[in-house]
């Protein structure tokens, strides 16, 4: 579900580049999810403050409504082996088929054929289980990999068993320790179904929960589910022909009503999250906030109205990417780069283990 835009306007690719220190993306979380940087960034003004995440309610006013992703980052990521030629592969679980086959992002040496067998051996919480058998049995026209799991249980068991933190290559290679299931998860988690962290949630800890509701800052949740391909570079020229994958998002009877609430009473809707934003505008360009349900493939982009958002927070992302594209739509793109730079020079963390920006 998306509305039409101007797709007469071209946006080149190189437009949303930066040049990034290697040293200056995150490969560990902060010991205190708070603690972390906060830029401060006043769109309208077109000036920024160096504040701290636990500065978040001293920053916002009371009767502001704070709407967060309650989605939770399943195990999807396998390792193995083929049983054929013992030659290494690993995988992606994006989703369960009705017809009982996983669909995986997968890479390994060589071209698995129908009907030959992959092992994918357990994680580190479930050491005596045996491996779990997977029949490769095609792919799909995006060239995702078709298996079926030799096993009755259901994904959520399997992966429980066998799957790996999924986190994004920038991070030790995508290697995950047993620490990451903690952090690599925001604390108010509940709704299965993401390959990626909603990662300006990873921030939230629930004394900052607590100070915001003493400012009478509400709290409010929606559920969109993050697919793999959130994360991942633009890879044509012009970023205006760029089309987004799908993804399943969620706006509750309840957190629609309080955005109405919000909004008649003056106060300002803070998404927490480029995920937050893609939900509560798919539904707003098309009416009112209400409750709703579905696939979304918006892509928002410049220009772009926001009918449904005042304040974004979120991480700094990753050059020639959607999320890049979809923050400079909010901020503005000369703005954008410059506190991109401006960043950059004051030795803030990137990604998804880093600091966070607040746009206000």
């Amino acid at each position: 579900m998306s509305p039409p835009q101007d797709s007469a306007a071209s946006l080149p690719l190189e437009w949303f580049d930066y040049e990034l220190p290697e040293e200056l993306i995150a490969q560990e979380p902060l010991p205190e999810r708070d603690q972390a940087r906060l830029f401060v960034l006043y769109r309208h003004r077109g000036t920024w403050e160096h504040r701290h995440v636990y500065d978040l309610p001293e920053l916002l006013r009371p009767g502001d409504l704070v709407v967060l992703n309650n989605t939770k980052v399943i195990p999807a990521r396998l390792y193995g082996v083929r049983a054929k030629t013992s030659g290494r592969w690993e995988g992606l679980f994006l989703r369960r088929l009705t017809t009982g086959q996983w669909e995986l992002l997968a890479q390994t040496r060589g071209k698995p054929q129908p009907g030959e067998e992959l092992i994918v051996y357990p994680n580190a919480t479930a050491p005596e289980a045996q491996p779990l058998r997977l029949t490769f049995e095609g792919k799909t026209d995006e060239g995702h990999w078709l298996c079926r799991p030799q096993s009755e249980m259901l994904p959520e068991q399997l992966l429980a068993i066998y799957g790996h933190v999924p986190l994004p290559p920038y991070i030790r290679q995508g290697r995950d320790r047993p620490e990451d299931r903690e952090r690599y998860q925001t604390i108010y988690a509940e709704r299965p179904g993401s390959v990626a962290a909603p990662t300006a949630g990873l921030h939230f800890t629930p004394r900052l929960l607590e100070r915001l509701a003493q400012r009478q800052i509400g709290i409010a949740f929606v559920t969109l589910h993050v697919g793999v391909g959130t994360f991942q570079p633009i890879q044509v020229a012009d970023a205006a022909q760029h089309r987004m994958h799908c993804e399943w998002c969620e706006i509750p009877p309840e957190t629609a009503q309080r955005i109405v609430q919000c909004r008649e009473q003056g106060g300002r809707v803070v998404a927490v999250g480029t995920t937050t934003v893609r939900t509560l505008e798919t539904v707003a360009q098309t009416g009112p906030i209400r409750p709703w349900c579905g696939e979304t493939d918006l892509f928002i982009r410049p220009p772009f109205t926001f009918r449904a958002v005042d304040i974004l927070m979120t991480n700094f992302h990753l050059p020639r990417s959607s999320l890049l594209v979809l923050v400079s739509a909010f901020a503005g793109l000369d703005l954008i780069k410059q506190a991109y730079a401006e960043a950059v020079r004051q030795r803030y963390r990137f990604y998804s283990y880093g600091d966070a920006m607040l746009i206000i």
